[in-house]
């Protein structure tokens, strides 16, 4: 996500704060947050996948998803 694109999401939250939003605005933010959040996992995906776990023999194992009940 470009700095700009950050700096509009701030932006754009202050202004709620104060003197509200106009609906085009609104959209625009639920949609860069949406954007951020979506990067955000995806950083955070890979940078699990890349954790490993050393295992009680010195063996290092990968992180697994924890299956849904």
């Amino acid at each position: 996500m470009e700095k700009e694109q950050i700096e509009r999401i701030n932006e754009l939250a202050r202004k709620k704060k104060t003197v509200g939003l106009t609906e085009a605005e609104i959209a625009e933010q639920a949609a860069l947050r949406a954007q951020y959040l979506a990067e955000f996992r995806a950083n955070m995906e890979a940078t699990l996948q890349a954790v490993r776990v050393e295992q009680a023999d010195g063996t290092y194992k990968p992180l697994e998803k924890k299956k849904p009940n």
